[in-house]
């Protein structure tokens, strides 16, 4: 079953995020099943707390489960600590619950990934993981999930990430979309979703204006 959840994962538009110099960056290119769909509908990437975003790709309505898990998780760590919770220990647990349901035959694994960004005020460090399917989670300066996963993971290691900033990377990963997009399918509607934190935006996860898009 894990397997088939991750089919459903890499049928669904790309997802990206890259870590730049100053900040991070996600972009989600989010297929609309109809023209006559409003923009800005079904939304696949979300606010977990002011300090991490997350980015979904795969089926939406288990990734928006996926999100209200984040959402009581932060808020519990909040309540009985008195701070915002760490990125790294967010990412875990949302792995070890996401790998629970693929340890009982009454469940079945989420058919979603998730890239989560987020920024540490302790050790003022931001940080890009990813929770796949399975329950495994790992850290990365680039990455990208989905139906272009491989085209755009090349296109991401190209980039000099130790030099860009997220202005630049806006429009890296903009283009990267465009570019796939020509290569596959370019008559499928679809929207591009984009959201960033850095010192621009305080460190807090917010979409990016669509001026600069």
């Amino acid at each position: 079953q894990v397997e088939y959840a991750g089919k459903a994962l890499d049928n669904s538009g790309t997802v990206m995020g890259v870590r730049c110099t100053d900040g991070i960056v996600l972009a989600v290119e989010k297929l609309k099943p109809s023209r006559m769909m409003v923009k800005g509908s079904n939304r696949r990437i979300h606010s977990v707390d002011d300090h991490i975003g997350v980015a979904v790709g795969g089926l939406l309505a288990d990734g928006r489960q996926l999100v209200a898990r984040g959402r009581g998780e932060a808020d519990g760590y909040r309540d009985n600590f008195g701070t915002p919770i760490p990125p790294h220990v967010l990412t875990n647990r949302l792995a070890l619950y996401v790998h629970y349901f693929t340890l009982h035959g009454a469940l079945r694994p989420f058919g979603c990934g998730a890239l989560m960004a987020g920024y540490d005020a302790d050790t003022q460090d931001w940080q890009l993981s990813l929770v796949q399917p399975s329950g495994e989670a790992f850290r990365y300066f680039g990455v990208a999930i989905g139906k272009g996963r491989q085209a755009a993971q090349t296109e991401i290691e190209k980039l000099r990430l130790p030099t860009k900033t997220c202005r630049e990377v806006v429009r890296e990963l903009a283009r990267i979309t465009h570019v796939l997009r020509d290569e596959r399918n370019r008559d499928k509607p679809f929207e591009l979703e984009m959201s960033w934190m850095n010192a621009e935006t305080g460190w807090r996860h917010q979409l990016v204006p669509g001026e600069i898009v």
